[in-house]
């Protein structure tokens, strides 16, 4: 696991303001962050987990992702 303290390398996301407005502009700005994952990361840095409590929302995300991959092979 990586130190807090470490830069962390990523990929940088850019979003073209053309002459549809700004307002447009932050809304894709939003989808993209929201689709690389980072504003769920923001949110899991923002406070303290004690490992139990780690471990236990590691395995329910687990049991998340395997529901929706049921559902979605169940589906014709």
């Amino acid at each position: 696991m990586p130190n807090p303290s470490e830069a962390i390398q990523c990929k940088s996301l850019e979003v073209q303001v053309g002459d549809k407005g700004i307002e447009r502009a932050i809304k894709h700005l939003k989808r993209k962050m929201a689709a690389e994952g980072i504003l769920r990361e923001l949110k899991r840095r923002r406070h303290y987990m004690k490992p139990s409590v780690k471990r236990r929302k590691k395995m329910s995300e687990a049991a998340r992702r395997r529901r929706k991959r049921l559902r979605t092979d169940l589906l014709p």
